[in-house]
C-alpha cells in the first residue's frame, strides 16, 4: 500500500509505501493535478518507500515523459534504492 503526502504550495509529493501500478496510479494523479494547479515543475519524493514492483516503475516513467512532452519537469527522487535500471 502506498500514500502519500503533497505540499501544494511549492509542487512537492512524497511517497512512501510500496509502490504497485495502483499506488503509482495514485502518484499520477496527484502529480497532473499539481501541473494543472500550475506547477511547471513538480517533485517526486520516493525516500519513504521500501519496495517497487517494475509496473509501479513504469507508470512513472510514462508520466515523466508526459511532463516532458507537455513542457514540464517530474523530478523523481531517490530512486535508487527501487531498481537496479534508472528511473
Amino acid at each position: 500500500m502506498l500514500s502519500e503526502t503533497v505540499d501544494r504550495r511549492i509542487g512537492v509529493i512524497r511517497a512512501s509505501g510500496h509502490l504497485s501500478a495502483q499506488g503509482a496510479d495514485l502518484l499520477r494523479g496527484t502529480a497532473r493535478a499539481l501541473r494543472e494547479g500550475g506547477h511547471r515543475r513538480v517533485v517526486l519524493d520516493l525516500a519513504g518507500v521500501q519496495a517497487a514492483d517494475d509496473d509501479g516503475l513504469a507508470v512513472l516513467r510514462r508520466l515523466r515523459t508526459r511532463f516532458a512532452e507537455d513542457g514540464g519537469e517530474l523530478v523523481l527522487q531517490h530512486t535508487r534504492q527501487l531498481s537496479a535500471d534508472p528511473v
